[in-house]
């Protein structure tokens, strides 16, 4: 089967999902091809993370990685979170001739124009939902969500288009439109072919590092910016936590802007010893994590959750629904959002834990991770998906 993934963002050093659904749908002999936006006029908050510089190249060996083919086509502009394409998007993927057209994104401009043009289209779609309510606040969301239910979700219904939940949330119903009936959940989940824990690569990692054995390393990876909790994080890298252990916190992660430079110095005021990395490929990113004890998510939620949990490390994380959900096996911990004083009370708590519980808790982030959120598993979900999209499409031809 030929599959053709629509994004309006792709970076092949990302771990988003369509970086590793690609590279499984190729596993399995499915011929991938990514259809994404050129980097030039997408904005800095984007790109700054992984860097736009020889993008060519990059996307030159992650298709040889993994083989899947990559094409990027030039955008008006990237507006409200969105990219408008310059192209007429039927005439564009009806030129790839694929089996199915898997539009990333329902809500994306480029979703809307494809709902709106569906009869241009050669091929059956299946499209998904990455936005829960706590990420969603566009000024514009009420005027924009009244549009979607009135305009575009009615086009999803009638044709029965799956719009695939990335979170277990009813966000699409409540505030698109779209029945959760046609709107399957599949989570994210981990690459566990690459995550998972390695004792002997995290002794050597901490050695390189001049990391003792007995340090309690916290790991932080990610965005640093204000949605995020940048500063949130380094209020707490300067609390002086009620413990006698050797604590490093390793950071992994570039800083932009006039918030990430408040944030990098306050993190340079640490009285424990910090470790800087800058952003890193997702496929070199398991070192650094098989060398931690414990990792963080200071806010909102995280995928590097579930990668982080693969390689036995279990995260303290922001109390939310999401977060909740995911740290309930025993296998993670909560604190109160934006309350520094807790985050702090509850890292100290974790920090002395005895030995054997928090192995116990290791052991059990790895179970977790693997029992719901493996990605092969994950994947071929997906592919029941599209195969069934796929049938119901030769069926009315």
């Amino acid at each position: 089967m030929k599959i053709v993934q629509l994004e309006d963002f792709f970076h092949p050093d990302a771990g988003y999902k369509i970086n590793i659904l690609s590279k499984y749908f190729a596993r399995m002999g499915h011929e991938t091809v990514i259809l994404t936006a050129g980097l030039d006029r997408m904005p800095d908050y984007l790109t700054s993370f992984f860097g736009r510089d020889n993008i060519a190249a990059r996307d030159r060996e992650y298709s040889e990685r993994y083989g899947v083919q990559i094409i990027r086509r030039p955008i008006w502009a990237y507006v409200s979170g969105r990219a408008l394409f310059k192209d007429n998007l039927a005439k564009l993927v009806n030129s790839l001739h694929p089996d199915v057209l898997y539009v990333h994104g329902n809500d994306t401009a480029a979703g809307m124009w494809i709902l709106r043009h569906l009869k241009a289209f050669d091929c059956p779609i299946v499209m998904d939902n990455h936005m829960v309510e706590m990420a969603s606040q566009n000024p514009l969301r009420r005027l924009y969500r009244a549009y979607y239910k009135r305009r575009i979700a009615p086009i999803i219904i009638k044709n029965e288009i799956p719009v695939i939940r990335a979170m277990d949330d009813d966000y699409v119903e409540r505030c698109l439109g779209v029945p959760l009936t046609l709107a399957p959940w599949i989570s994210y989940g981990s690459d566990m072919l690459l995550f998972h824990p390695d004792k002997a690569a995290g002794a050597a990692f901490r050695r390189e590092n001049g990391i003792a054995e007995d340090a309690f390393v916290v790991l932080f990876a990610g965005k640093l910016d204000e949605s995020k909790g940048g500063m949130l994080l380094a209020e707490l890298m300067n609390r002086r936590l009620d413990t006698a252990r050797e604590i490093v916190y390793l950071i992994i992660g570039n800083a932009t802007g006039e918030y990430g430079e408040r944030v990098e110095a306050r993190m340079a005021e640490s009285p424990y010893r910090v470790l800087r990395f800058p952003t890193q490929k997702y496929s070199q990113l398991e070192r650094f994590y098989q060398a931690a004890d414990a990792g963080l998510i200071a806010k909102q939620a995280s995928l590097n959750f579930f990668d982080m949990e693969a390689c036995g490390v279990p995260v303290l994380s922001e109390d939310n629904n999401l977060n909740a959900a995911r740290s309930g096996e025993g296998n993670g911990w909560l604190f109160a959002p934006d309350d520094v004083d807790d985050f702090a009370a509850k890292l100290t708590e974790i920090i002395e834990l005895p030995s054997e519980e928090l192995e116990k808790a290791s052991r059990n982030a790895v179970e977790f991770v693997a029992k719901y959120y493996d990605y092969s598993k994950k994947a071929d979900e997906y592919m029941a998906i599209i195969e069934d999209v796929y049938k119901r499409g030769k069926n009315k031809e």
